[in-house]
């Protein structure tokens, strides 16, 4: 194909208000020593056990195993002064788990941060996204 003529299979970059902007935003994480005290993770977790009242329930709105939430609110736990969740033996009336007072203080104080976080970071994360590439493929499984 002559230079002057345009590669039909090359296509150029994506001009910067096509790209998926929204799918961009920085992850907070808060770290305790070598555990991650709350993150994106933990922060819907809490959201979910709030609105289920159960850890399992929780879990399988999250698509994960009960044993990974699980070990997941035990190292919230952990890190906190007093537990972000409480939990109820199961029996006759069954089990359950309640969002404690601090734990929903920890979650809207988390949530905040995030906001401030994306906030702050706006205008250098859309220069950084006018930088990068097209995404890419899916690795191979």
């Amino acid at each position: 194909m002559p230079p002057s003529m345009p590669n039909p299979k090359r296509r150029s970059p994506p001009a910067s208000d096509e790209r998926p902007r929204a799918a961009a935003a920085p992850r907070l994480r808060i770290l305790f020593g070598h555990a991650i005290a709350i993150g994106p993770g933990k922060a819907e977790l809490l959201e979910r056990i709030a609105e289920t009242g159960s850890i399992s329930a929780a879990a399988r709105r999250m698509g994960m195993s009960y044993r990974r939430a699980w070990l997941l609110v035990e190292t919230m736990n952990q890190c906190f002064r007093r537990p972000l969740v409480e939990t109820a033996k199961g029996g006759a009336g069954g089990g359950g788990a309640r969002v404690s007072d601090l734990g929903l203080e920890v979650l809207a104080r988390y949530r905040r941060m995030e906001q401030l976080a994306a906030e702050a970071a706006a205008e250098e994360l859309g220069a950084l996204l006018d930088l990068l590439a097209e995404a890419p493929a899916e690795p191979p499984r």
